[in-house]
């Protein structure tokens, strides 16, 4: 595995990075940037799409703003530039394992789906700026990118 090839499950909070001008952006893609093995999933795209339209009803950002946002995430969602993992039934029962075991701090649901997505993937590390997600991530032992 070359130093560009990591198995990286890149969440919602850091995907939405990329997309949407956000503090840290800049860093999160001159990280990303030329780097295979990154993978991401419906559940995120959904999520960041989310985001991008609640900031569209806020006045944030304007509806071809928005758009172009989400023909962007789908284009490059579609071209290979990244692995797409599915839920499918054996993530959810792996998410509902987590839920169960996990004790420390209080897992949410679509973290857990998160987590279950990146362990689909075989990822290794993961690439987040939420704190709940980022302790559940090392409790479940996956190295959290910092940057």
């Amino acid at each position: 595995m070359s130093a560009t090839e990591i198995p990286l499950y890149v969440d919602s909070s850091a995907l939405a990075k990329l997309y949407v001008p956000e503090g840290d952006s800049d860093e999160v893609d001159a990280y990303l940037r030329g780097k295979v093995g990154l993978m991401i999933s419906e559940l995120a795209i959904t999520e960041v799409l989310s985001a991008t339209a609640r900031r569209k009803r806020e006045g944030e950002l304007s509806a071809d703003a928005a758009n172009r946002i989400r023909i962007a995430l789908l284009s490059d969602a579609d071209s290979g530039a990244f692995i797409r993992l599915h839920l499918d039934p054996a993530v959810h029962r792996e998410a509902e394992r987590l839920l169960l075991i996990t004790t420390a701090i209080s897992l949410r649901t679509l973290d857990a789906l998160h987590l279950a997505l990146a362990f689909s993937g075989a990822a290794t590390h993961v690439l987040t700026f939420d704190r709940r997600m980022r302790e559940a991530a090392q409790q479940s032992g996956l190295n959290v990118i910092n940057l």
